[in-house]
């Protein structure tokens, strides 16, 4: 076991392609792409961490992709999109299914399928080396997607169905879990990593998952439906729908965009050791997490506050962007406290925008005459879903490519314009529908003059 754990140790010796050394890195290439902010993020950034550790000093000439450089960008171009692909292709068809077989079966079937293969994943190093190793990989991490999506589309449903009139606080909610899984995944990792190696961390998580199944079977109740004959496209191509799915897409982008960068950029800029870099991360994590039940609660308590929360909170987040490197154009020395402090304010703004996104639409779908019920609930969490996971394939892949031609600091300002048209757009279609509306119900009454007035109260009397 120890000896795998350094078999790539050492930055100035590359593994051999046919090696374990290889496989391991291109496996955890493959996890940290695939499984963006999961537990596998904690071990394997060991790779990462030691080869940032080489001289800083980058050249005119090292800033140029070389061919080389080049083809490994579209190789990992090519992990992202199809493993994000087979999130988002299932957002047309799973919800028409998820009335077929039934949410709970969906959930608990996607469990199982996400467990077993995560298994899988850990004992790929056992698979011969070339083509053979690297097609089981990528098959292994689309069966990944497919069960993962699966369970997501469908917990959403069943929240929606059994929360109708609180989800956004239930949402929110939850999202303490997510915090506490980025919490206590690095160290967990780490953790089973240094201890037991590289398969450990695999097999223990997905053990865990499929524990899960039947007691999800159990707990969880079984919802009828009827198959509506409402589409997903007729969903997709409400002009404000269009405009909270920009609003889905940029969230996920700006998290997906640090996935790759910030780790390297904390370790460049401040010289932290790579143990404290988790410590970092967890700004955005803990603030994220706690402040979404805030944030649920006040969505349904005061439901006409939605569409500002999500305008202010996408501004914000563009804002935290800009500041995050900060942008060269400020002429602002970046330090660890002010990173930290942005970090913070990063996950309190994507909370406000996220959480009532969901909301939202299913506001937006009742308005326009769809009907109640767990089929809608599909579409509109298979909706969330496809979105999401596109942002979460152009965020890596579009900031990867800005952080080795411009540097974090530009990458990052250039990332928050996402943010902040998604915000701008929004913003403007609330405020032309305010307008609108207050225009529509002026001449639905109009105003009765003096005289009018008087004649209409001799005519009473």
């Amino acid at each position: 076991m120890g000896s795998r754990a350094t078999d790539g140790a050492g930055p100035l010796r590359p593994p051999e392609p046919g090696g374990w050394g290889f496989r391991a890195e291109f496996s955890t290439l493959l996890c940290e792409l695939c499984c963006p902010l999961s537990v596998c993020n904690a071990y394997t950034s060991n790779f990462s961490f030691q080869e940032d550790s080489a001289p800083e000093a980058l050249g005119e000439e090292q800033r140029r992709l070389t061919r080389e450089q080049l083809f490994t960008m579209v190789a990992t171009a090519s992990i992202n999109f199809s493993s994000m692909i087979c999130f988002s292709i299932l957002g047309p068809f799973f919800p028409a299914e998820l009335t077929q077989i039934g949410a709970k079966f969906m959930f608990v079937a996607g469990m199982f399928v996400s467990g077993c293969v995560t298994i899988l994943f850990g004992i790929l190093d056992k698979v011969p080396s070339g083509p053979m190793f690297i097609g089981f990989c990528f098959l292994v991490r689309a069966m990944d997607a497919i069960g993962f999506t699966a369970a997501m589309t469908a917990s959403f449903s069943i929240l929606a169905k059994a929360f109708p009139n609180n989800i956004a606080t239930v949402m929110g909610s939850l999202e303490i879990f997510t915090g506490l899984g980025l919490v206590l995944g690095p160290p967990l990792g780490g953790f089973l990593y240094q201890s037991f190696g590289y398969e450990v961390p695999f097999i223990t998580l997905g053990c865990v998952v499929l524990v899960l199944v039947p007691v999800n079977m159990c707990m969880l109740p079984k919802y009828d439906s009827t198959p509506s004959k409402e589409s997903f496209w007729k969903l997709i191509l409400l002009p404000k729908v269009l405009l909270l799915c920009l609003t889905i897409f940029s969230l996920s982008a700006c998290l997906g965009f640090l996935d790759p960068t910030m780790s390297l950029f904390i370790l460049k800029k401040f010289k932290l050791p790579a143990g404290y870099v988790g410590l970092v991360f967890l700004g955005l994590a803990l603030s994220y997490s706690l402040s979404s039940p805030l944030l649920g609660l006040l969505s349904d308590k005061l439901p006409h506050l939605r569409k500002w929360l999500m305008v202010s909170g996408s501004l914000i987040t563009a804002l935290c962007f800009f500041m995050l490197g900060p942008a060269p154009v400020l002429h602002i020395e970046s330090q660890l406290w002010m990173f930290v402090l942005v970090l913070v304010l990063i996950g309190f703004s994507l909370g406000m925008s996220a959480i009532p996104v969901f909301p939202e639409i299913l506001h937006c779908a009742y308005e326009n005459g769809f009907e109640e019920g767990l089929s809608l609930l599909g579409l509109v969490s298979g909706l969330f879903s496809a979105m999401w996971s596109l942002g979460a394939f152009m965020g890596p892949t579009l900031g990867g490519f800005l952080n080795e031609k411009l540097g974090f600091e530009w990458a990052s300002a250039i990332q928050g314009g996402w943010a902040l048209l998604s915000g701008l757009a929004i913003g403007i279609f609330y405020i032309s529908e305010a307008t609108r509306r207050s225009s529509s119900s002026s001449l639905q009454n109009p105003p009765v003059d003096n005289e009018e007035r008087t004649h209409l109260l001799a005519s009473e009397t």
